[in-house]
This record gives C-alpha cells, sequence and structure tokens, in this order.
C-alpha cells in the first residue's frame, strides 16, 4: 500500500492479539488486491446499550485506483450477542475480501458471462406483416421463427441484425425457435 495502514480504537482496549489478527487481515486483501492504495480500521464499542447480537461495529475502508472506496461495515446488533471482538472482525474482513475480489475481476474483465445474455444468432430477414423470420446462427445455420415465439412482446421492435439468443427445437420443415430473447442491437 502506499499509505500505511490506519487502525483506531475507541473505547476498546487495544490488545497485541486484535492488532495482529488485523495486520494478518489487511495482509491476505494486499494478496487479493496488490493495488490497494490504503486502508483504514476502525474499530469501536458504542456508549449506547445493545440488547440483541454484538456490541462492536467495525469499519473498514479501502482504497483501489482509479478512484474506488470500498466500505465494510459490521454495526452493534448484527450477529449474536457472545460473538467476541475476534469473530466480529473476521466477518468484517471477509466481507471486505469478497468487495475486493469483485471490483479486482471486473478490472481483469474476469466478469463471468450468463449464457443467457450472449448472442447466439442475429435477424436475419424479418416479415412483420405475415409474423415471422428467419434467425442466422454463429456458424451459419438458418432458423425459423414465429412472432409468438418472441419474449417481451418484441417483435414489432425486431430488425434485421439485431443479437438474440434462442431455443431451437425441430419443426415439421425444419429447425425453428421455440423461444426468442432479443439481446442487444449490433
Amino acid at each position: 500500500m502506499q499509505i500505511p495502514l490506519e487502525i483506531s480504537y475507541r473505547d476498546v482496549k487495544k490488545t497485541d492479539y486484535i492488532e495482529k489478527l488485523i495486520r494478518e487481515k489487511v495482509n491476505k486483501l494486499e494478496r487479493v488486491c496488490d493495488h490497494m492504495t490504503s486502508c483504514r480500521v476502525a474499530v469501536e464499542k458504542p456508549q449506547r446499550k445493545i440488547n440483541a447480537g454484538n456490541p462492536y461495529r467495525i469499519r473498514i475502508n479501502m482504497r483501489v485506483p482509479p478512484g474506488h472506496e470500498l466500505v465494510v461495515e459490521r454495526k452493534p446488533g448484527e450477529g449474536a450477542m457472545s460473538d467476541s471482538l475476534e469473530k466480529v472482525i473476521r466477518y468484517a474482513f471477509d466481507a471486505a475480501k469478497k468487495q475486493l475480489e469483485k471490483i479486482t475481476e471486473k478490472q481483469r474483465a474476469n466478469v463471468k458471462q450468463h449464457p443467457q445474455q450472449e448472442v447466439a444468432a442475429i435477424v436475419d430477414r424479418i416479415f412483420h406483416e405475415e409474423g415471422y423470420g428467419f434467425l442466422r446462427t454463429i456458424n451459419g445455420r438458418e432458423i425459423y421463427f414465429h412472432k409468438n415465439s418472441v419474449l417481451n412482446k418484441d417483435f414489432e421492435k425486431m430488425e434485421t441484425g439485431m443479437g438474440v439468443n434462442f431455443f431451437e427445437e425441430q419443426g415439421d420443415e425444419g429447425p425453428q425457435a421455440s423461444t426468442v430473447h432479443v439481446i442487444q442491437n449490433l
């Protein structure tokens, strides 16, 4: 990190064990995101009486370029009343790790693609008046579809070149799309 780790305590006794635990957890976060520029951890025990849940508040602020500020907070009242400070810190750092993994994956363009959002074909020809059309698959096959098979009443909006996803079945005269979902305009 460019800025050294900052740990603050309010109404919580600072112990070597808790300090070491936080530093170990931050080191693990740095392995997830090696370009994190700063991390601040606040450990507090608010003055008000808590009737249920843990009595501690943990707040973790992390900065990740370019311009991302990630915040994780475990508030008093969350979890069980018997949760120790150590357990609350672990929960907070688990949530921080998930946030860092998500932003790092996005930055590395490793975001999972969902098959239902991928274009499987384009509208090759469409006959609005007759209520049908033909799709051209990525590998060049032609698939018939009827306006009743188009989801979300998008048939009237369809144009040649639009990207679609579809389910194929064998019709009387060859392959046809039983369901067509417009994905995007190409």
